[in-house]
């Protein structure tokens, strides 16, 4: 592969007139300007971008670090990632740290694997990278990036609880305040609730819009319609017959996979969805689509969360403001999905 200098050499003229060219400034005559591109053209030469860069001090490179590719919710956030450093022409350096494959969910509350998320952060700064996203699985309180980092970092679906590093989160109290209120328009007022694991964010802000919505629509709140699980297929069919023996009209099913386990269940049982009771689920999980009758359910804004947060990690190293509430957060809202599961009753 030629070089510039080779390629100046061949052409007669100097190594600046050749960069001028192949960086489309003026000064060279017409005549030059295309013996030079019909020669780099000819012997193959090919800038590099790298020395260019490093010649700049920017390599124009953010590194990713997710917590565990398998898990559902990363790969769409990584994908918005993606979608915007690709808009920028900026590449990513992505890091699989496997926790859910190492330690399953037993990491969420352990701080034993910041060690190894600071040692991935030192190799990709050592590669130049120009920022650092840090994925997460699960949104939590997630302390595992330095404050003295000495380049911009984003949080996306987790909060870093720091002023220096911004947060992207999902709006929970907005997903279930929408499809709460769906419920309600449609004639429901004994709404069941299936919660997640009670310490999860998730869990509390969801039951928090469905708390607003049963205010704003004058329903009494009854502390005996919520049942709690555990994110698992199991648990929604356990605590089914809990909320069936209240006279409960709908069920809302703070995941997707917790309304599979009320399906299981009430097909045991000879009820059908969006006919003997209304069910309502979260996550959009692709399953949620195949249930029979489909589930109406929130769609996370998974990629969109991914987008946001480059969005305001290209901001930062354009020396920009981040646009985020008091505690450096900021909110992506849901969108709501009505499908087949949830009955008129009005």
């Amino acid at each position: 592969m030629a070089t510039i200098k080779e390629l100046a050499k061949c052409c007669g003229v100097s190594v600046a007139t050749v960069s001028n060219i192949l960086n489309h400034k003026p000064g060279a005559s017409e005549k030059t300007r295309k013996m030079v591109l019909e020669m780099a053209e000819k012997l193959d030469y090919t800038p590099n971008i790298v020395a260019k860069n490093l010649k700049l001090q920017k390599t124009r490179s953010i590194g990713v670090i997710a917590e565990d590719m398998t898990i559902f919710s990363i790969p769409d956030i990584i994908d918005g990632v993606t979608h915007y450093c690709q808009e920028q022409e900026y590449q990513i350096l992505l890091t699989n740290l496997r926790l859910f494959k190492k330690y399953n969910d037993t990491y969420y509350d352990q701080e034993g694997y910041y060690e190894q998320v600071r040692l991935e952060i030192k190799k990709l700064m050592e590669k130049q990278v120009e920022g650092i996203i840090y994925v997460a699985a699960h949104e939590r309180v997630i302390r595992c990036i330095p404050e003295t980092l000495p380049i911009p970092a984003v949080m996306a679906y987790g909060y870093s609880k720091s002023n220096k590093i911004p947060s992207v989160v999902v709006d929970d109290v907005h997903g279930a305040s929408e499809i709460l209120t769906y419920l309600v328009e449609q004639g429901h007022r004994r709404i069941g609730v299936i919660t997640g694991k009670t310490d999860s964010l998730h869990s509390q802000a969801r039951l928090i819009g469905y708390q607003q919505v049963l205010f704003q629509n004058r329903i009494l709140y009854d502390p005996g319609l919520i049942a709690e699980g555990d994110w698992s297929r199991e648990s929604g069919y356990r605590c089914t017959d809990l909320l069936l023996k209240k006279e409960v009209t709908a069920i809302f099913c703070m995941n997707d996979l917790m309304a599979g386990g009320v399906y299981d269940r009430m097909e045991e049982l000879g009820l059908k969805a969006g006919k003997d009771i209304s069910l309502a689920g979260y996550d959009d999980r692709e399953l949620s689509a195949y249930y029979r009758p489909p589930l109406t359910t929130i769609r996370l804004p998974l990629h969109d969360i991914g987008y946001k947060a480059s969005q305001l990690m290209i901001e930062l190293l354009k020396g920009g403001s981040v646009d985020a509430d008091s505690e450096n957060v900021c909110y992506v809202e849901c969108q709501r999905l009505v499908r087949e599961s949830v009955k008129d009753i009005t």
